[in-house]
């Protein structure tokens, strides 16, 4: 095994997902709810990233393994088949609660059945069909954003409100109940504020302003003596020195993780 040609193919790979943009509807941001891991998260976003902005139904796309992985953060470098084999079917049963426009919620599955060819390297996944009014094409009220920025994150909390973020990016900020956000993040298990807030919210604002492309700030607002309110704030990253070194963490990040 070549180590050299191996770490040439994992960057043309990644430098490859920056022509890949996730196109999602506001709604399933906004108004839905998750339990995926940070790997699991990359895996839908990936897959979401294939559809091109002509297609008019859901595709089963063909990927290389070794691509597949190398973008997801899934490790089979050392022959574990098995590991990708459990995240694919994690991933293939959970399903993602959804809130209709009639104040309704609804079950829809992430993805439909999985192929897996180890002998030629491929590797053959659909989204799930209910997924086509939240993915294909959208004319208004969505979001649009690099796969790209969202490699360097390795905790979940963080890639979920990223992408929560980016749905209002054009507003400047947006608010939520504290009590709100944490149902939203499947984060209830953090009772007390402080834990919250280390443990989730920190670690989010710390891995989106060095590793996407906007920078995020946030104040609190309390009712009576208990915090009550998370307001952030977001502002795209135009200076071109920042993005530049947003690169470089990146860059820095995967190359640390491959180490």
């Amino acid at each position: 095994m070549n180590p050299a040609r191996n770490k040439s193919d994992k960057s043309h790979a990644i430098q490859t997902v920056m022509e890949y943009n996730v196109v999602k509807r506001n709604d399933l941001i906004q108004k839905s709810r998750h339990h995926l891991s940070a790997q699991e998260q990359k895996i839908v976003l990936y897959l979401i990233s294939k559809i091109k902005h002509d297609d008019n139904d859901l595709k089963l796309y063909d990927f290389r393994l070794k691509d597949f992985c190398e973008v997801c953060g899934v490790d089979i470098s050392g022959g574990n088949y098995s590991l990708l084999k459990d995240t694919i079917k994690k991933l293939a049963d959970k399903s993602i609660w959804i809130t209709l426009d009639d104040g309704r919620e609804t079950l829809v599955r992430w993805i439909e059945r999985p192929y897996l060819d180890r002998k030629d390297g491929i590797i053959q996944i659909k989204l799930d069909e209910l997924m086509k009014p939240y993915l294909l094409e959208l004319k208004n009220h969505f979001t649009v954003y690099n796969l790209y920025f969202t490699l360097g994150m390795k905790s979940k909390y963080s890639l979920r409100i990223y992408e929560l973020l980016k749905s209002y990016q054009n507003m400047g900020q947006c608010e939520f109940e504290i009590e709100q956000l944490k149902k939203m993040l499947f984060a209830e298990k953090y009772e007390r504020y402080q834990d919250f807030r280390v443990k989730v919210i920190e670690v989010a604002i710390r891995e989106i302003n060095d590793y996407s492309d906007v920078f995020v700030t946030y104040k609190l607002e309390k009712q009576g003596r208990k915090f009550h309110k998370i307001i952030f704030y977001i502002k795209f990253k135009k200076n071109l020195n920042e993005r530049l070194q947003t690169f470089k963490n990146i860059e820095k990040k995967l190359n640390k993780t491959e180490e």
